[in-house]
């Protein structure tokens, strides 16, 4: 428990410095950047900002002082205009009290025509009076609110006027400028804190949601695609010695071999050797990658009989040898990063079939464009992590007629199985790195080749290989 909370520690200390580092080094960048496009005197430059501000808080003290006249003339015609309405409804209260029953049958009948008149009038007045008082009232609350934001304004500004005496840092005045300088086109043109807000968020969770969207989204769609067949049919099966420590090979006349020079362990002395600079032409940034390259040939040196060697890796001891025999008609398809080394006939040339597969969508999600075909008759030497491992399907003997693989582990299979990647079966070990998106799964009938322990090794170093060259040729056409 407490190695995992380690790890996640240490992992959220790795990227918050890195992330503090980039956006320090993108800032620094960037008011330098400011700095010499002003190209103006910073003392000269505070000075104009601190009379601009203080003319624009003069001014803006100036149209308070208007407001704030406004305002007190219009609280004392508001007060008029109370003292108007408040005697009116007296007058009117007072005339409607005359109007008794008994003064309409036995009153002064002019006197009651005149307080109807009056009342007429009075009735008018009031109603004037209470538009204006409406008016009055509503004109008090807009000058009101235009005092507020005008005394929000000269705090604003006596603010930026305060941080503008105060500013002696030419760092911290170009830091500032940068931070809301707007950056971007249209829609787009943010200021640049908001960007660095953005890049945070996607340095922390970009990874996590990329791989979240990766797993739940993107893999299942991808492993409902059709497999992929290579062959329909296929004559002879390979066959594949037991893994070892070391392989012998024996060398007859008129055949020759091409090894990785890390794997000669022991050879006759009558065999002829020389340099081969590529297995193949037709793929040498291939053979670059999966150092096929500055091969050791050896020929058979003539006259009767065999000649032998002793191939074994010298470099790691975990390595074992098998050696897979393509008969005539027989075929596999290869990852060239696990092969050691070919035996072929002196005078033919090595067979190999370049399957290509552009327009598939698990091609384009597994970046695996194509595949490496060798037809016999040949002679493999293939190297395994532990030992290679035979994997028979659709055999019989109760065998499976389909099998999972982890995608490390797998080194090759006979060109007439179906072919697709499967979901790895846990979230979390492709989270971790701890295994690629998919599993290989193999159906029909045929065999496939599998290290014993899957470790990446040179299949991972090819990949980073083609990754970097496919960055370099994206970012060569602006892509």
């Amino acid at each position: 428990m407490f190695n995992v909370v380690g790890r996640f520690l240490r992992w959220i200390f790795g990227k918050f410095a890195t992330a503090s580092l980039i956006v320090t080094l993108a800032l620094a960048a960037g008011g330098l950047w400011l700095f010499l496009k002003d190209n103006v005197d910073f003392d000269l430059w505070r000075q104009e900002l601190v009379r601009t501000l203080n003319g624009e808080r003069a001014k803006t003290q100036a149209a308070l002082g208007d407001v704030q006249q406004r305002l007190l003339k219009i609280s004392v015609e508001l007060a008029s205009e109370q003292e108007r309405a408040r005697q009116t409804d007296k007058v009117i209260a007072q005339l409607h009290d005359l109007e008794s029953t008994w003064e309409r049958l036995v009153g002064n009948r002019e006197q009651q025509k005149a307080n109807a008149e009056q009342l007429d009038r009075m009735t008018a007045v009031r109603a004037a009076s209470e538009k204006k008082l409406q008016a009055l009232q509503q004109e008090f609350t807009h000058t009101t609110w235009e005092r507020d934001g005008l005394e929000i304004a000269i705090g604003k500004v006596e603010t930026r006027l305060k941080a503008a005496e105060e500013n002696q840092s030419k760092v911290l005045h170009y830091l500032e400028r940068l931070w809301n300088y707007p950056v971007g086109r249209g829609l787009l043109r943010l200021p640049v804190k908001i960007w660095i807000y953005l890049f945070v968020g996607g340095y922390f969770l970009g990874p996590t949601v990329g791989k979240v969207a990766m797993y739940f989204a993107i893999a299942p769609w991808i492993a409902r695609g059709r497999p992929v067949r290579i062959e329909e049919e296929m004559g002879e099966w390979p066959s594949v010695a037991a893994s070892a420590v070391s392989a012998e090979i024996v060398l007859r006349t008129g055949e020759k071999m091409w090894v990785k020079e890390k794997f000669l362990q022991a050879s006759d002395e009558a065999l002829h050797k020389q340099t081969r600079t590529v297995l193949d032409w037709r793929i040498p940034f291939t053979c670059l990658a999966t150092g096929l390259i500055e091969l050791i040939e050896l020929r058979h040196g003539g006259g009767e009989g065999e000649q032998r060697l002793t191939l074994s890796n010298r470099t790691d001891p975990y390595s074992e040898l098998s050696v897979v025999t393509l008969s005539k008609g027989a075929a596999l398809v290869l990852r060239p990063s696990f092969l050691a080394g070919v035996v072929i006939a002196d005078a033919a040339a090595l067979k190999l079939r370049r399957r290509w597969q552009l327009f598939r969508w698990q091609a384009w999600v597994t970046l695996q464009f194509r595949f490496f075909e060798f037809i016999g008759p040949c002679q493999l030497i293939i190297a395994g992590s532990r030992g290679v491992r035979v994997e028979k399907l659709g055999a019989g003997d109760g065998q499976s007629a389909a099998r999972r693989a982890h995608q490390d582990a797998t080194i090759g299979f006979t060109p007439n199985l179906d072919y697709r990647p499967a979901r790895v079966e846990t979230f979390w070990s492709y989270y971790r790195g701890a295994s690629p998106l998919f599993d290989d799964v193999f159906a029909g009938r045929g065999l496939f080749l599998c290290q014993q322990i899957s470790t990446p090794g040179d299949a991972r170093k090819a990949r980073r290989f083609w990754a970097s060259l496919w960055g370099g040729v994206m970012k060569i056409f602006g892509l």
